[in-house]
């Protein structure tokens, strides 16, 4: 793996921030990209103190134009892109009456359109070089919804229905395919939520609403190590034995479970609804 480039998206911080500086330290030539490359400072002290070099370069999927051009880039100046981890994501929150069409679009756009147009867009030369490795970090919220969380939870949807379809013919080429699914980490997450979608009463949902909050902060607060979650990404991205579907905690494969063994969607209502309670 020590000749490949490894571009990994969403690198100002938690997830992608640890998987950048941990695929470095594995001898791949990292590409760090974020929306704004001001925010690299924490990255670059990272990538410092682990002794390891990292490019930066500015990526934003709400450009889609620019950030092909930026893979472009990226194989002209460092080489072909063998390893693509698509992590970046944003989470809008508001029940599906309070969301408009641009918060949906939004969402999709940076959440599943982004991702899916990196993808395709490295598929020619990964498939023409017969190898490749290709990780989405999606989310539990990619396995079950949550309250709330509607788009969120719906563009993580996407995106592993997307990468699955992918997965088997991808193969063929020898290139992988993969999904790494978090549940609580310790991010900024919640202090980056996006809530313009909400109105300053939030009118009939302002009680849910608040209920919601309280039950995404607590767990939040028991949440996985931002590095715990990177090392399952780095372990997808560069094992000898790989495979579609991976959590990065046991409470991931609780969630998991509990969703892909719920035939009738029961048991996921049920502790969904928990939520609001």
């Amino acid at each position: 793996m020590s000749e490949k480039v490894a571009l990994v998206t969403g690198t100002s911080s938690g997830i992608g921030l640890h998987t950048a500086v941990g695929l470095a330290r594995k001898g791949l030539r990292v590409v760090a990209t974020m929306r704004d490359t001001d925010k690299a400072e924490a990255l670059l002290d990272e990538a410092t103190d682990q002794g390891v070099d990292l490019i930066v370069r500015q990526l934003d999927l709400n450009d889609l134009d620019g950030a092909r051009r930026c893979l472009d880039t990226v194989a002209a100046d460092v080489g072909p892109i063998g390893v693509i981890v698509n992590n970046a994501g944003r989470a809008v929150v508001g029940t599906l009456e309070q969301l408009d069409h641009a918060a949906l679009q939004q969402q999709l756009d940076v959440n599943f359109l982004g991702p899916a147009a990196l993808t395709r867009h490295v598929l020619p030369s990964m498939r023409a070089a017969g190898a490749g490795r290709i990780v989405s970090v999606t989310s539990n919220g990619a396995v079950h919804g949550e309250p709330f969380l509607d788009a969120y939870c719906a563009s993580k949807f996407a995106v592993e229905g997307l990468m699955q379809s992918l997965a088997p013919v991808a193969a063929r080429f020898g290139v992988t395919v993969s999904v790494v699914e978090p549940a609580s980490v310790l991010t900024s997450i919640l202090v980056n939520l996006d809530t313009r979608a909400l109105s300053d009463s939030d009118g009939p949902y302002s009680k849910l609403l608040g209920r919601f909050f309280d039950t995404a902060s607590a767990s939040m607060a028991q949440g996985q190590a931002a590095q715990a979650a990177a090392d399952v990404v780095i372990e997808a991205a560069t094992t000898d034995t790989p495979r579609f579907r991976w959590q990065t905690s046991d409470a991931a494969t609780e969630l998991a479970a509990l969703s892909l063994a719920d035939l009738d969607g029961s048991r996921v209502f049920d502790a969904m609804t928990k939520w609001l309670d």
